[in-house]
């Protein structure tokens, strides 16, 4: 069954010779993915088939008017036709609608866009089609792409597409149809990637949880402590200011703690390495594992860093920060009968200046380090751009983020004397980007960067270069001179090609000659 239109278009392709050639697929399946499916291939410029177990009863035109064009058939009429055939119905479906057109499919490319509901290790949707069409090229690919942003341009999301198969050819041209259709194909190898790849959109924030729940009992450890020393301690605050004045605390100790998360495991990594001396030995999984989650620590730490920025303008006055400002002092005459009207102006003191400028300039380093780990900006560096932003410049915000803290702080812990200081929520934030700073100056000293720049080129701490001895020379010779011979050993060498001489404890090494496995 086929709709036809007057606006019918021809889809055809320019060859390199010159000539025409038709680009044509099959798509089985007539849901809002298949559709969806088909009218991005149409507008790429294929000619498609959609195959369906009722086509008298579907209407595409009805649905979208873009596929009045495209012929609708029968399932087997629809395989018969393409040799590039992209299965668009539910792995649950899969038996009762192929099994008995499996024949029929020997030598095609068959595309599975399946998803399941539940992940699985044992055995991916592609994989079992495979079981049901032993001869047909099985390719997994589009799984991880929605009806909506297949049939919508400006749709959001990510334009990557996984492709797993195991026959090359295949995936090639998988990812030739991906191209065309405006994504961007990733080739994961062999069909058993499609268990990862089906896993893939069934993951929740993959890389996540750990740094979020750890990030959230930082957080709460950071609100005990302040409800305990304002509010248990002493009565610094009223109940009332519990939800911004009180809460931007914890807000900001979270965000340093976070933010030196991020540079911590690089640090231990480096010293690791250092211990171990040699990079091929694989670090604990712990930090393994720490270490693939820098990116997610340095993203809530910029939330955080944000969070504070605007809780902290919202308070911004005399009233709640009186240490940056100057004081101010009324004199009201004595006997005045007159309404008094005195103007108030309260200039900010070095120390709101200075906190302002520094915390200012650390968020504006932060904000460039969040773009940059965009894809579409960090796609743009290249390697030494992108680590001298990622490192060097988020180094410099760790260093303004404790100067920050520093400048706020060192007036009260003047004031509070030596050992109050030691409870300072000032002091005991900095403590741990402290240690990430003094452990980053260990490991640039010249000695110490030295040998771990040598260890991360491949340099191992217990191998050396020695000379090679005489008798290796020998045997150098030895091997060059019979590189052609047949012979594995000294005395075949001998018996072979009758030539005592060229033994490699001889002194004299000649040419073998007059010999079938010489070399002259």
């Amino acid at each position: 069954m086929r709709q036809t239109s007057p606006f019918r278009k021809t889809m055809a392709l320019v060859n390199e010779d010159g000539g025409i050639s038709n680009r044509q697929l099959g798509i089985i399946g007539t849901g809002n993915f298949a559709r969806a499916l088909a009218k991005r291939c149409i507008l790429s410029g294929y000619t498609v088939i959609i195959g369906s177990r009722r086509p008298s009863q579907r209407q595409l035109s009805a649905i979208d008017e873009c596929l009045c064009d495209v012929e609708l058939t029968t399932i087997a009429d629809c395989i018969k036709k393409n040799d590039l055939i992209i299965l668009a119905i539910h792995a649950e479906s899969y038996k009762d609608t192929l099994t008995s057109l499996a024949s029929m499919f020997s030598g095609k490319v068959v595309i599975d866009v399946s998803n399941r509901e539940v992940p699985s290790r044992t055995q991916s949707n592609a994989e079992y089609l495979s079981t049901i069409l032993p001869h047909a090229q099985i390719v997994k690919c589009f799984n991880v792409i929605s009806a909506y942003v297949m049939d919508t341009e400006i749709a959001g999301g990510s334009r990557r597409v996984f492709v797993a198969s195991d026959n090359l050819t295949a995936r090639e041209q998988t990812s030739n149809l991906a191209r065309d259709l405006g994504f961007v194909p990733v080739d994961l190898g062999v069909l058993t990637s499609s268990r990862k790849i089906e896993n893939f959109v069934l993951n929740l924030f993959p890389g996540w949880k750990v740094p979020l729940f750890l990030t959230f009992g930082i957080f709460n450890l950071w609100c005990l402590y302040i409800v305990y020393i304002y509010f248990v301690v002493k009565t610094a605050f009223r109940w009332d200011q519990l939800f911004v004045k009180v809460l931007n605390k914890p807000l900001c100790m979270t965000a340093i703690t976070i933010l030196a998360l991020t540079f911590l495991p690089g640090n231990i990594a480096g010293f690791i390495q250092l211990y171990n001396g040699t990079k091929h030995k694989r670090f604990p999984k712990w930090i393994d594992n720490w270490l693939k989650v820098r990116k997610q620590f340095g993203i809530i730490s910029f939330v955080l860093v944000f969070s504070h920025v605007i809780f902290s303008v919202l308070l911004l006055s005399p009233t709640y920060y009186r240490s940056w400002f100057q004081p101010v002092t009324i004199t009201i005459p004595a006997n005045l009968s007159s309404d008094l009207k005195l103007p108030m102006v309260s200039w900010m003191m070095w120390k709101g200046e200075a906190a302002c400028l520094v915390g200012f300039i650390a968020f504006l380093i932060l904000c460039f380090l969040a773009l940059t780990s965009l894809p579409s900006i960090g796609e743009s560096l290249n390697w030494r751009e992108w680590r001298f932003v990622q490192s060097k410049l988020g180094y410099t915000a760790l260093i303004l983020s404790v100067a920050h803290a520093m400048i706020m702080g060192i007036p009260g812990w003047i004031k509070a004397g030596p050992w109050k200081m030691f409870g300072s929520i000032t002091f005991l934030s900095i403590q741990l980007p402290l240690l990430v700073l003094v452990l980053k100056l260990l490991l640039t000293l010249p000695c110490v960067s030295k040998r771990l720049r040598k260890i991360r080129r491949g340099w191992e701490r217990n191998t050396t270069k020695t000379a090679p001895s005489s008798k290796d020379l020998s045997n150098e010779k030895y091997r060059a001179l019979t590189s052609g011979c047949g012979c594995s050993n000294n005395s075949q060498v001998t018996n072979c090609c009758g030539a005592p001489n060229h033994s490699p404890d001889s002194k004299t090494l000649l040419p073998i000659s007059n010999c079938d496995c010489s070399v002259v």
